[in-house]
């Protein structure tokens, strides 16, 4: 079996063999469109994007 060619840190061994798991987000509901999503992120929601119940950003619609 190979042997490493460098020493590796006690800490990337323990980040190996550690038995912790992530957890879920926390969900909420936005206060304006009433939808579900994480907290502390944006979102889309009817072609806008959502942070803290404000619009931040709305999606250009193609018109013909």
């Amino acid at each position: 079996m190979p042997n490493p060619k460098r020493r590796h840190s006690q800490q990337r061994s323990a980040k190996r063999r550690t038995h912790y798991k992530t957890e879920a987000g926390t969900i909420s509901r936005d206060s304006t469109s009433g939808e579900a999503h994480l907290r502390h992120r944006a979102h889309w929601s009817e072609d806008r994007l959502l942070y803290k119940g404000r619009v931040v950003l709305e999606k250009k619609t193609k018109s013909k």
